[in-house]
């Protein structure tokens, strides 16, 4: 198979199973491009993926809001109790002068965390409603940039090392917030191995094409 000019190379696709190369057709709705070789899935055009996306992201925002303004845990020690939050935490950091620390806390836990699912919210509303073209390509190019910088899964690992480092010097309950934390890691796990980026630019490719 001979390319002539680069322009060409977004009319293929290369298998990431088999590496074998493609040239992209136009499917339907609902409907799914196989690899020749290895029944590899090449690309799809499945609003199930559209609705699934869109209903996990919303619950994992959910579970977000509730993880980050709920009590986390209270620990009581010699009679003296105290809850604590993650936004509280993040300000404390603040409060005491560790600016740098604060702040990447707050971009890494709290602020990049957010942005994803509101994105992931916009582009799959977007996408299901056929609508944005330009705004769902600039989605996707944020999404790429902050996806990697998304921590909340370690902060979790360090909350339950803490708590295990704690737990004989203190008295501590468990919030709901913390149960919600736990929830909203799982969907933004499962969010971020299911959904992946080229996949998404496969299916945006797709549905504008057949809008076209």
């Amino acid at each position: 198979m001979k390319i002539k000019n680069e322009d060409e190379l977004d009319d293929y696709i290369i298998c990431n199973r088999c590496l074998t190369l493609h040239k992209k057709i136009k499917i339907e709705y609902n409907s799914t491009a196989y690899c020749m070789e290895c029944n590899n899935i090449l690309y799809s055009n499945d609003y199930k993926f559209i609705n699934e996306g869109l209903s996990l992201s919303i619950t994992g925002l959910i579970f977000f809001i509730v993880a980050n303004f709920f009590p986390l845990i209270k620990i009581e020690i010699l009679g003296h109790s105290q809850f604590i939050t993650i936004t509280k935490t993040i300000l404390s950091l603040f409060n005491s002068g560790f600016y740098i620390v604060g702040m990447l806390l707050a971009f890494l836990i709290f602020i990049f965390p957010l942005m994803i699912f509101i994105i992931n919210i916009l582009l799959f509303t977007l996408l299901k409603l056929n609508r944005g073209e330009i705004i769902t390509k600039d989605l996707l190019i944020l999404l790429a940039h902050i996806k990697p910088w998304s921590m909340s899964e370690i902060f979790l690992i360090s909350i339950l090392v803490s708590l295990v480092k704690l737990i004989s010097y203190a008295s501590i309950d468990i919030g709901i917030s913390f149960w919600a934390l736990i929830v909203f890691v799982l969907i933004d796990l499962y969010i971020t191995k299911r959904v992946k980026i080229s996949q998404l630019w496969d299916i945006r490719e797709v549905i504008y094409a057949n809008r076209r």
